[in-house]
């Protein structure tokens, strides 16, 4: 469970921006659902404001995580975005810091990197709410916390490049100490790209048909050779149908015939699935480009109710839609600790703030009802 992010120094993001996720209207929510972090983020801000930059942020500290350890060659310098506005910040370290609830654990793991080196890396736990040091790094120098396996990190630090992340090392190096951090980025940290995957489809005909769209059915066609039947994804193309409801009974149609809108949901659902039955946190980016509000307003209680997100899962996303600051059948769609809003002023740098400072309410105004799905 992701508990806050900052960013520095990336793309649009001159100066520290943090994503602050701890909960304050507990009082106001289900029964059931008190956690550590809300279900819920979502940035909203104007085109080219920089929300965009927000996520991409957060994917790019994923990717060095995940593979820092294969792409970085020997000597060769590290991909990286800093500010570009300004000649000074090129010369700057970029760095990104999150707090995880991982497990019970809480866990703080940030990086921060220049062109050539990393410069710093920390990961520090806290077991029973005191720090415990993990692992420090401070360029070419590391330490190590009092507890096991001290000696197997130093070993791990003999073999980690300048260039590439201690953390990367270790994980494939099999530390134990390491491992929920780096499961976290590896196989809970997920952006949605909106590809459609037809293998969850008999999955996501609950989620569809919640959302009230008149779909009865959705399956995979099935073809017959000389071997006997054979599934449409060995042949190649998948040959997706929807079942809809009509006036005399239900109609098939083929995917193709589908509105961008369905098609969209159907490529979302999913990935939302996945997540709410494994937990994690899910990421997507300008929601609103592909989904009515109505369908995202679904995707979001799907996320905000406790029995169907029993594990935990998050959901954060980049909108322009200000629909999605109102209610739907009688309930804010979005508590104000859920809002989020990115500004970029007149030097191109972008700052981001929490709907429940005064400025930022103040952009809220009243809450409007949901608009109907036409």
């Amino acid at each position: 469970m992701l508990l806050s992010f900052r960013v520095a120094n990336h793309r649009s993001i001159k100066e520290e921006q943090r994503l602050l996720l701890a909960p304050v209207y507990e009082t106001d929510r289900p029964e059931g659902t008190e956690r550590a972090a809300v279900p819920v983020a979502a940035v909203f801000g104007a085109n080219a404001a920089g929300k965009s930059n927000v996520v991409d942020a957060l994917r790019y500290m994923g990717r060095m995580v995940r593979s820092s350890h294969r792409e970085a060659e020997p000597g060769e310098r590290i991909e990286r975005y800093p500010f570009a506005l300004d000649e000074e910040s090129g010369h700057e370290p970029s760095w990104f810091v999150v707090d995880l609830m991982l497990e019970g654990v809480r866990y703080t793991y940030g990086f921060s990197v220049e062109d050539e080196r990393v410069l710093d890396e920390w990961l520090y736990s806290y077991p029973h709410g005191r720090r415990r040091v993990v692992f420090q790094r401070g360029g070419e120098g590391f330490s190590f916390g009092d507890t096991p396996p001290r000696k197997e990190l130093d070993l791990v630090r003999k073999i980690t490049a300048p260039n590439v992340l201690f953390l990367s090392v270790a994980a494939r190096s099999e530390q134990q100490a390491v491992w929920p951090v780096y499961r976290w980025f590896s196989k809970a940290l997920a952006f949605e790209s909106g590809d459609f995957r037809h293998r969850r489809l008999p999955s996501i005909v609950g989620l569809l048909r919640a959302a009230d769209l008149g779909i009865v059915s959705v399956g995979v066609e099935r073809e017959e050779d000389e071997r006997g039947p054979v599934r449409a994804r060995d042949i190649g193309i998948p040959r997706v149908w929807v079942e809809q409801q009509a006036r005399r009974g239900t109609v098939r149609l083929p995917y193709d015939d589908q509105s961008a809108g369905t098609k969209a949901l159907l490529a979302y659902a999913g990935p939302v699935l996945t997540a709410l039955e494994d937990g994690g946190l899910l990421v997507f980016d300008e929601i609103d480009s592909s989904l009515h509000p109505r369908l995202t307003a679904h995707l979001i209680g799907l996320f905000q109710d406790p029995t169907t997100n029993p594990h935990g899962a998050q959901l954060l996303l980049t909108t322009h839609d200000a629909s999605l600051l109102g209610r739907s059948g009688g309930e804010d769609i979005l508590k104000r600790d859920q809002i989020w809003f990115v500004e970029k002023d007149t030097y191109g740098e972008t700052t981001l703030s929490a709907a429940l400072s005064s400025s930022a309410a103040d952009r809220l105004g009243p809450r409007s009802p949901q608009p109907e799905l036409r």
